[in-house]
C-alpha cells in the first residue's frame, strides 16, 4: 500500500462509486485518475497471438498475458515505479490496493492531454504529422537509453502532458516476464510503427517516414536491431498488398508497416 493514508481512503471511496474502469476525480484540488482492477484477458487472444508469432518465427511478438485483478494492479504499480526511477516520464502513483490504483494527473487541470496517435491523426498538415512521428521515435529511443521498455508501445499510450513532454501510460502487463530486454525494446519499436503506419499512409508520408525509421534503428543496440531486422524480413512481402478495402483495415496497416520497414532486411 502507498504511504499516504488520505490517498488510500480517497481511493477506496472512489472505487466504490466509480462506474467505469478509469475515471477522473478531484483530490485535494487536483485532478487524479482512478483505475479499477479489470478481469483477466480471454485465453483465445493469447492463443491467436501465439500461433501468429510461431508461424512467422517471431519470438518478439510472443503474447504477454494480462492476468487482471490484483496482479494487473501490482504489475502496473511496479512498472511505473521502476520507470520513474529510471527517469522516464510516467504518471505518479498516489495510492493502490488489490482492487485499483490512483494516479496523479500529468500536470493539467483542464481537458485530458491528447495521445500522440490522436495528434498525428488530427495534425493540420503533413509537416506537422511527420514532426509528431519523429517526436515519438525520439521519445522511444530516450526511454530505451534509460534501460526501460513499455507494456504496449502504441502511440495511443504516449500522452501529451501539460509541460509539452510525452509521457507513457498503461502498464497492466509486463513483457519482461516472457522476453529479454532486447526483445521487449524491439517489441516497442514494432508496436509504435504498427500504431502510426496507417496514419502516415493516409497522409502519403510512408516514403518520407521510412528513412527516419532506418536512421532511428541504426542508432539502437545491435541486439534490438537484429530483432527488428528479422521482423522486417518476414513482413517484406506485405508491401505488395494492393491498397483499398479488399484486405480490410488490418491488412492495410500491415502493408504500411512493411513499407516503413523496407530496406531494413537487406
Amino acid at each position: 500500500m502507498a504511504a499516504d493514508t488520505a490517498a488510500e481512503r480517497f481511493l477506496a471511496e472512489a472505487l466504490a462509486r466509480q462506474m467505469h474502469n478509469v475515471g477522473a476525480h478531484d483530490f485535494g484540488g487536483e485532478r487524479v485518475w482512478v483505475k479499477k482492477a479489470g478481469p483477466r484477458n480471454p485465453r483465445w487472444r493469447y492463443m491467436l497471438m501465439g500461433f501468429l508469432s510461431r508461424a512467422l518465427g517471431l519470438g518478439v511478438l510472443s503474447p504477454v498475458p494480462n492476468f487482471g485483478g490484483a496482479d494487473a494492479i501490482n504489475t502496473e504499480v511496479r512498472r511505473l515505479q521502476t520507470l520513474a526511477a529510471q527517469g522516464v516520464f510516467v504518471p505518479e502513483v498516489l495510492a493502490w490496493s488489490d482492487t485499483g490504483l490512483m494516479l496523479k494527473d500529468l500536470g493539467s487541470t483542464g481537458e485530458p492531454g491528447l495521445s500522440l496517435q490522436q495528434e498525428m491523426a488530427t495534425a493540420k498538415d503533413v509537416s506537422a504529422c511527420l514532426a509528431l512521428f519523429d517526436e515519438g521515435l525520439a521519445a522511444l529511443a530516450d526511454l530505451h537509453r534509460r534501460g526501460g521498455y513499455l507494456s504496449q508501445g502504441f502511440a495511443r499510450n504516449m500522452v501529451r502532458a501539460a509541460n509539452g513532454r510525452i509521457a507513457f501510460i498503461d502498464f497492466e502487463d509486463d513483457p519482461g516476464r516472457a522476453l529479454g530486454l532486447a526483445q521487449c525494446q524491439a517489441r516497442d519499436w514494432l508496436c509504435y510503427l504498427h500504431s502510426t503506419a496507417l496514419i502516415l499512409d493516409q497522409r502519403e508520408l510512408l516514403e518520407a517516414a521510412a528513412p527516419r525509421v532506418r536512421a532511428a534503428l541504426a542508432a539502437v543496440d545491435a541486439d534490438i536491431r537484429a530483432q527488428v531486422l528479422r521482423t522486417a524480413g518476414r513482413l517484406a512481402w506485405l508491401r505488395h498488398l494492393p491498397r483499398g478495402r479488399r484486405f480490410g483495415r488490418d491488412g492495410q496497416r500491415l502493408r504500411a508497416v512493411a513499407w516503413l520497414l523496407q530496406g531494413l532486411s537487406r
